[in-house]
């Protein structure tokens, strides 16, 4: 797959997705698969634009149960053959290089909600230029990249699904909790108890 079929996949392009582009690609230069179930696992440790790309290249996705989120706020990405456990942990090192005092302007200008068409056409191009030199960039200059001795996690496991006692909705069994005799869902357990 191309960059831009993950542009396709995530909707838009941006640097978060270069990153995770290029994250993707290593991982399965470095491990030799792409998930069809769950021979390999992600475990991410942010939410960003990078993890659409990892989901579409890797083939890791929380529905199959090999996309492991942990919300640590970091651009380090771990990959984890199941065959094997052969594992590598991918943490992005680049900076981009510092921005023109205009830039920054314009940047703080967007930051603020400022969307006029000079802000936006200003935000835009300096995405463009990141993107371009996170997708020309060697892996090298990009990221840190070990060998890591990781635990497999449990293959997904498909669990019952009961009404909540509470609102009703279906909820599976092991999300949720007794209050006063009655079985309900994690949110209808913090307005009961």
């Amino acid at each position: 797959m191309n960059f831009d079929d993950a542009v396709k996949f995530h909707g838009h392009a941006c640097p978060g997705l270069a990153i995770g582009y290029r994250v993707a690609n290593l991982a399965l230069e470095e491990l030799g698969l792409r998930a069809r179930d769950e021979e390999l696992v992600a475990i991410v440790e942010n939410n960003s634009c990078a993890i659409d790309a990892i989901q579409l290249i890797c083939g890791c996705t929380f529905g199959k149960g090999n996309l492991i989120f942990k919300d640590h706020g970091k651009q380090v990405y771990t990959f984890i053959r199941r065959a094997d456990s052969e594992a590598i942990r991918i943490a992005v090192k680049w900076a981009p290089p510092p921005e023109d005092p205009e830039t920054e302007v314009m940047w703080q200008r967007y930051s603020e909600g400022d969307r006029s068409p000079e802000v936006t056409a200003a935000v835009q191009d300096r995405k463009a230029r990141k993107m371009k030199v996170v997708l020309e960039t060697d892996d090298a200059d990009l990221f840190t990249v070990g060998r890591v001795q990781a635990e497999i996690p449990a293959p997904a496991r498909i669990y019952k699904s009961i009404s909540c006692a509470a609102c009703g909705e279906k909820v599976m069994e092991p999300r949720t909790r007794e209050v006063g005799g009655k079985v309900v869902c994690l949110p209808c357990s913090e307005e009961e108890g």
